[in-house]
């Protein structure tokens, strides 16, 4: 699945302020509640620090796809955040992280997760793409680029 067949507008949000790892999980976990049905903030919170308990899911150049797995999902959704600040996400090259892609799957879905995740990585290679990513000054621009990424 693509990223842009699960990303929403108001799953896409810029210059978001946080200044730890718990606290951007914890905004992103509470983005994607609104969208997913019988689903509160703290499961998703804890699927997501599960998953980076088994490491970090700081993927280098200022990047991190935070995911996991939702039993009792029935769809897959995806949010886009940007930070005000680069923050410690103890990523793989130990640069801090400021454009976060978070995954959050139905948790009989293994395949469909591993192939997004690989949607979401070929996208983000791109650093002039990333480059755009951090100059949208807008929640609606943030979108629109990433409905347009190839």
């Amino acid at each position: 699945m693509k990223l842009q067949d699960i990303l929403t507008p108001d799953c896409t949000i810029c210059a978001v302020p946080g200044a730890s790892k718990k606290r951007i999980l914890e905004y992103l976990s509470s983005l994607a509640a609104n969208k997913l049905q019988n689903q509160d903030t703290y499961s998703l919170l804890e699927s997501l620090v599960k998953r980076e308990r088994m490491g970090s899911t700081g993927i280098g150049n200022g990047i991190a796809i935070p995911h996991g797995r939702v039993a009792g999902a029935t769809k897959p959704v995806a949010v886009v955040i940007t930070t005000e600040q680069a923050i410690n996400f103890d990523a793989i090259d130990h640069r801090h992280v400021d454009i976060f892609i978070a995954l959050f799957v139905p948790e009989d879905e293994c395949q469909n997760h591993l192939v997004t995740l690989q949607n979401i990585a070929k996208i983000f290679r791109d650093k002039q793409f990333c480059k755009q990513v951090r100059k949208c000054q807008s929640d609606q621009a943030l979108f629109q680029l990433i409905q347009q990424a190839s």
